[in-house]
């Protein structure tokens, strides 16, 4: 017998309830025959997400010797017990640490100098201790270093709970402070926190003053923001001089500030909101610097005084160029340090700001990315960043601005002999039909040939104006080693070619994202990198949209899919204004109240058009507690397409009970689902079954 159909055969997948919910909108009747999933108190809904569980696990039972080995070899390229780069605020300096056999990270300080005894602040493994899922939120220290606030969500849902912790003393004052959001800053009175609320939604919405040492309810309502499309934020500039209460919708902005020597004094506006107008501000002396995309799609840099910053007052610092998105600044005493992306590559130059002298800092990989590391002081000339590749490990820098002189702090070290000459990554590109030139990040261990039978995995996200990092992981040498070529497509719907490219993939222009996505694979294809029936794709969230999305398009051109808490149910959860994050996306995808963009966005939505025909196989991931993607989206997908799909490919959904969008908490438990999904991938590809999973898989079905 085939080994395939024995365990097809042995098990078999459980059939979700079909009680149908009749949704009606611009005349439009939709019959859901899974919308009951969503009824998380129907004992049933739990019984078929535990099913749904079993059977994969029952299915995936063949894999565990190469689950177990994975995860062995993953967790053996990391070095278990580490050290951060200490960063320096006044007299401290700061870091975190992690030790063999704990999950989670333990935070750290030393005064003065670095052979300082050390003073644990925080252990997360001690926090940790009774709960499945952990998560810290803030970590914020008190200007006079003394306090430290910290939250913890502790299910994955997002609802942070805020503590205080005296760090002379380490003993935590009374307050805690339930239903808050991972936003907080500091008045430098030492005395001051604010901290934003969640509604029932998850939406963070309200801005409240806490005095350190009194009951939370008697703390004072500063703001609260009853538009659901704006999600509020608290934070500091980096001179420490203001806080800032930031509303930000997908496309629009609204700042007020306040003077953090004041902290009971009341906010003032910068500019009030206008629809489809961004801004973000940040204090250099006697002005606010503003990075601004008023007629300035790819944005510019103005500044306005302190003590008057109205818009009349605002002047051009850096105009607007059609090349180059300008993706931030960051502002020190004398210097100007400016973030940019030019060629679909990040870029980062530093202007002194007495002299006006500039100075670029260069990196020579074709794919790479870059980021800003722990900058806490404001009067210094040494910026930190952080730069990686697909072949180059987590890199810390510290470039001196004044003499231009770069120093590599750390690199991530790889242990087992990582050579990185090994491997090769390129910067390739893709045409689409209507002409468009579609960036590939690709890399591949040395020696490959381009002659069609690599096993390639593809992922993809083009959403929200995010770029896909070409960055390294430890964890992918796993497939590289065993000759799996790795690719990122840069579709529109990122930002990696400049707002433009954000603005080409949303709306009523977002089948360019998956066009795109297409078009990627099939130039993979033709250039011989590999074949549809050895091409694995996989996204997560609005990845996972592309994912469903792409599949419905053209199910003929993958051999499989991992669709990580995939987005896939559009139009039902953006009509539903209950959930955290609806209202906020009409500004991404569209109002579906509007009947065009209904009709656009079901004509995607892939729970929507699944149809009767063959589909890859699929891996899809779960989180009962996830706040931003809820588990019956990829869980009624799941359902549908086992009622039409006409293959008998495999179809698995693995749902974490415990845990949120992110998966597993914890480094251990997010390196055991990485090794489910690596052995999904590698045995869907190319591995055999076992003799030993055989016996086992026929001796279940005789018994």
């Amino acid at each position: 017998m085939n080994e395939k159909n024995i365990l097809r055969n042995a098990v078999k997948p459980p059939v979700a309830d079909r009680q149908p919910q009749i949704l009606e909108l611009h005349g439009d009747r939709r019959v859901d025959n899974y919308f009951w999933i969503r009824d998380i108190d129907n004992p049933k809904v739990i019984d078929y997400l535990e099913a749904e569980n079993a059977y994969t696990a029952e299915m995936m039972l063949h894999t565990e010797v190469l689950q177990t080995k994975l995860y062995d070899e993953m967790l053996a390229r990391i070095k278990e017990t580490d050290l951060s780069v200490p960063y320096r605020k006044d007299d401290y300096y700061y870091y975190s640490r992690t030790e063999e056999g704990k999950a989670y990270r333990i935070y750290c300080r030393k005064k003065s100098s670095l052979d300082a005894a050390e003073e644990i602040l925080l252990d997360e493994n001690e926090l940790a201790t009774e709960h499945d899922f952990f998560e810290l939120g803030v970590f914020a220290v008190s200007p006079n270093h003394q306090i430290l606030a910290y939250s913890v969500d502790t299910s994955g849902s997002e609802e942070y709970t805020l503590f205080f912790l005296d760090l002379n003393t380490h003993q935590l004052y009374p307050e805690i402070i339930p239903d808050t959001y991972f936003s907080f800053a500091w008045g430098n009175d030492n005395q001051t926190g604010f901290y934003t609320k969640i509604d029932a939604a998850n939406r963070p919405y309200q801005l409240f003053r806490h005095i350190l040492g009194t009951s939370f309810t008697e703390d004072v309502l500063v703001y609260h923001e009853p538009d659901d499309a704006y999600p509020l934020y608290v934070t500091e500039t980096r001179s420490q001089e203001y806080i800032l209460l930031i509303l930000n919708s997908s496309i629009t902005t609204e700042v007020h500030y306040l003077d953090a020597n004041s902290p009971s004094g009341d906010f003032k506006l910068i500019h009030p909101r206008i629809q489809g107008i961004e801004y973000s501000i940040d204090h250099h002396n006697d002005y606010f610097y503003i990075i601004t995309n008023e007629e300035a799609i790819n944005f510019k840099l103005m500044r306005t005084p302190v003590n008057s910053p109205g818009k009349e007052n605002w002047q051009t610092v850096i105009p607007y160029r059609e090349d180059v998105l300008l993706s931030g600044v960051s502002l020190f005493s004398n210097h100007l340090v400016i973030y940019e992306r030019k060629g679909g590559l990040p870029t980062v130059r530093v202007q002194n700001l007495t002299t006006g002298n500039e100075n670029n800092i260069n990196f020579p990989e074709p794919t790479y990315e870059l980021y800003e590391g722990n900058n806490p002081e404001f009067n210094t000339n040494i910026l930190r960043f952080n730069y990686t590749s697909l072949i180059t490990p987590q890199s810390v820098f510290d470039y001196n601005m004044e003499t231009n002189q770069r120093e590599l702090k750390k690199e991530t070290e790889v242990l087992g002999g990582y050579d990185k000459t090994q491997y090769q990554s390129e910067w390739l590109m893709a045409t689409t039909q209507d002409g468009t030139k579609i960036p590939i990040s690709i890399v591949y261990k040395q020696g490959i040939k381009k002659d069609g039978k690599n096993p390639l995995l593809l992922t993809g996200y083009g959403a929200y104006g995010m770029s896909y990092p070409a960055s390294f992981s430890s964890t992918q040498l796993s497939l590289l080693d065993r000759g799996v070529v790795f690719a990122i497509a840069h579709i529109r719907g990122g930002e990696e070619m400049g707002r433009k490219w954000y603005e080409e993939g949303k709306f009523l222009q977002k089948k360019n994202s998956f066009t795109d996505f297409i078009a990627c694979a099939e130039y993979l294809i033709a250039e011989g990198w590999t074949a549809s029936d050895r091409l694995a794709i996989s996204g997560g969230s609005a990845g996972g949209l592309l994912m469903g999305a792409v599949i419905n398009l053209r199910a003929d051109l993958f051999k499989l899919v991992v669709a990580q808490v995939p987005f896939v149910d559009v139009v039902t959860t953006i009509l539903d204004t209950s959930l955290p994050l609806s209202a906020m996306e009409w500004e991404e995808w569209g109002n579906p109240n509007d009947k065009v963009y209904y009709d656009y966005m079901k004509s995607y939505s892939p729970y929507d058009n699944i149809t009767a025909k063959d589909y890859p196989d699929l891996l899809i991931t779960a989180g009962l507690n996830d706040s931003r993607v809820k588990y019956w989206e990829p869980a009624k997908w799941t359902a549908k397409l086992r009622e039409l799909k006409t293959d008998n490919n495999i179809l698995l959904l693995k749902t974490n009970m415990g845990a949120g969008h992110g998966g597993a908490s914890g480094r251990y438990e997010s390196l055991r689902e990485l090794a489910f999904e690596y052995a999904f991938i590698l045995d869907r590809l190319s591995l055999e079954l076992s003799t030993d999973a055989i016996n086992r898989v026929c001796t279940r079905e005789r018994a």
